[in-house]
């Protein structure tokens, strides 16, 4: 493989514990992740005791009140963060990605006492998450779940299968939306469902042709019994929560497609480099320039289209719209940048010994997860025409 290190990304951080922030970050990425991310994504492990030294660090509540275990940080800096780990590792930035999203529920709809609860050991105590929305009859029409939560007492009794669980079967906790009413979005109510509770289960994880290291698998739900102080918000508030949390999560998609895009950019610029044919390095190249010059191009434009969007976050203004924009653009950019990449390498891209063709496979799911692109569009749509059939 090249010699040559890439140089880390310059960014514009608001503050010097920000900046020291993302050194910490950096360097947890460079000693403790990267040099085991191919062989063990090979292998298909998950690497808990990386999110345990992260949450250790601070690093898994980052966006959320200290009051609770959070960082304070704002999603201009958490995002950024994402970015330097998923381009260390997707199965890493991913799940802290992930994780975040399973939290937003309770951080943010929560009574006073449910977070101080239950948010300390979620957010800096160890624990992982997973959010439980997608069933394996409804995807993208998510307003359709089948999953059911009936009152028994004071309790709920929760049965049925959520499907494309990210860390399924090893989180500790899951954000389940479940239909306590009618059909339709106005049904659904949300629940923090313990990992160990009785008659929770998960299937084998899927065979994936990327993110190996990542479990994803369906969760069953067999007579689960939970408390009602373990219902996240009002009864049929759990759609309008899910559909919040998910603007939020498609920043943190699109800022880890953005960190997969800037290590294959790297990683072409090395190998491009030091690459010699017909006697000069092939990045003397036009042909080759212009390529390295689009992809550059590509990821410094999806860089400031999803920090444009977190700077909307944090001022308390609206940005599903931009969300969806980033999501879309920045995902798209991996997809593009990856193949690139690969192409660049060209034999030796296609070959596992260098990191290039992990990427374009990691790469395409993104496109997928969190609301398709296709959804992307439709959403971006309904924000500039209006909705349809009107």
């Amino acid at each position: 493989m090249p010699d040559r290190a890439p140089q880390p990304v310059d960014r514009q951080l608001p503050t010097d514990e920000a900046r020291d922030l993302i050194s910490l970050v950096r360097d947890i990425a460079q000693r403790e992740i990267a040099p085991t991310a191919a062989d063990e994504e090979d292998a298909g492990r998950f690497p808990r005791e990386i999110f345990t030294l992260l949450s250790q660090s601070g690093l898994l509540g980052l966006p959320y009140d200290s009051e609770y275990g959070g960082g304070d940080q704002p999603y201009e800096v958490y995002l950024q963060v994402l970015e330097e780990l998923a381009a260390a590792r997707l199965t890493v930035g991913l799940g802290v990605s992930v994780h975040t999203l399973s939290s937003y529920a309770l951080a943010t709809y929560g009574t006073k006492q449910q977070q101080v609860e239950h948010l300390p050991a979620m957010l800096g105590g160890g624990l992982l998450g997973a959010y439980c929305l997608s069933e394996p009859s409804s995807g993208s029409d998510a307003a359709s779940l089948r999953t059911k939560a009936v009152r028994d007492g004071d309790d709920w009794v929760i049965n049925g299968t959520k499907a494309w669980i990210t860390h399924g079967g090893v989180a500790d906790f899951y954000t389940v939306m479940a239909r306590t009413g009618e059909e339709g979005p106005r049904g659904i109510t949300a629940f923090l469902v313990p990992g160990d509770a009785e008659g929770v289960s998960a299937a084998a994880p899927e065979k994936k042709m990327g993110m190996k290291g990542s479990p994803t698998a369906q969760v069953h739900f067999d007579g689960v019994r939970v408390c009602d102080e373990r219902r996240i918000g009002e009864e049929g508030q759990g759609f309008a929560i899910a559909l919040a949390a998910l603007d939020s999560g498609r920043l943190g998609i699109a800022s880890c497609a953005i960190g997969v895009a800037q290590a294959a950019l790297d990683e072409a610029v090395a190998y491009a480099t030091d690459r010699r044919q017909f006697g000069r390095p092939i990045a003397d190249f036009q042909g080759l320039r212009f390529m390295l010059a689009d992809m550059a191009t590509q990821i410094e434009a999806g860089r400031a289209l999803y920090l444009a969007a977190a700077r909307l976050r944090d001022a308390g203004r609206p940005f599903a719209k931009q969300a969806a924009m980033a999501k879309l653009h920045c995902t798209d950019t991996a997809m593009r940048v990856t193949t690139d990449a690969v192409q660049i390498l060209g034999g030796y891209g296609y070959t596992a010994d260098f990191p290039v063709e992990r990427y374009m496979r990691e790469a395409k799911v993104l496109q997928i997860v969190e609301g398709t692109n296709q959804i992307q569009r439709m959403v971006i749509a309904r924000h500039v025409a209006g909705s349809e059939g009107r």
